[in-house]
């Protein structure tokens, strides 16, 4: 794939604190940019204090319980550098995270700031750091679903800059603007690989608009 990072990041360059942005339904891949609006006072501190260190948070989503103040979190998440930072005249943070590597959760680390931190275990997903060989999809099959599911979900896309992604940058952007359930975001982040996401991706397209495909298929007898 080819790589969007500014500078390789080596893993001794992880670090063994890292605040977390639990957010439902969003998630951060390797490689991948994804744009925040940041508005919240913990947030803001939180991005603050990362610009002074770093420039690393987490993005992990929560997993949805009774408590919503501080509801627990999933395993895994994925860290991300601060590559892009504007404030706002009415003090919002628009920072754009670029992904580069996922980690596990060992546990969460007592509250000292107004935001969340854990200490966390990056072995199982070093491999994020290595850039990879192109990789082949079914980009054709992937496009005609898309089509499919952005039509039935009423979104809008600029197909010519859909159909000229390259296939590292189109696989994580549609798993990221896709309204997604949770849970599926998440297997998709855990997936082994980007070849083992994208063909998940396209398994739980099809899955989406399977009842579609059933209906007019109904309606032509």
């Amino acid at each position: 794939m080819s790589s969007v990072l500014t500078s390789k990041t080596v893993p001794s360059a992880l670090p063994t604190i890292l605040p977390v942005f639990p957010l439902s339904g969003a998630v951060l891949l390797p490689y991948a940019r994804l744009p925040l609006n940041i508005f919240e006072p913990r947030y803001l501190a939180m991005i603050e204090d990362a610009l002074g260190k770093g420039r690393m948070i987490g993005m992990i989503q929560p997993v949805i319980g009774d408590d919503a103040s501080a509801p627990p979190l999933f395993s895994v998440g994925c860290a991300g550098r601060i590559t892009s930072f504007n404030e706002t005249d009415d003090g919002r943070l628009l920072i754009v995270l670029t992904g580069i590597c996922r980690f596990r959760v060992i546990k969460e680390l007592p509250t000292t700031r107004l935001y969340r931190t854990v200490e966390p275990d990056w072995k199982p997903y070093l491999t994020d750091l290595s850039e990879g060989e192109p990789v082949e999809i079914d980009r054709g099959r992937l496009i005609e679903l898309l089509k499919t599911y952005f039509q039935k979900n009423s979104i809008s896309v600029d197909w010519n800059v859909v159909q000229s992604a390259p296939n590292d940058v189109l696989v994580p952007t549609t798993i990221m603007i896709c309204p997604l359930a949770p849970n599926e975001k998440q297997a998709l982040l855990e997936a082994e690989n980007f070849t083992a996401r994208a063909k998940m991706l396209i398994t739980l397209l099809e899955m989406a608009v399977m009842p579609q495909a059933e209906n007019e298929a109904e309606m032509r007898h």
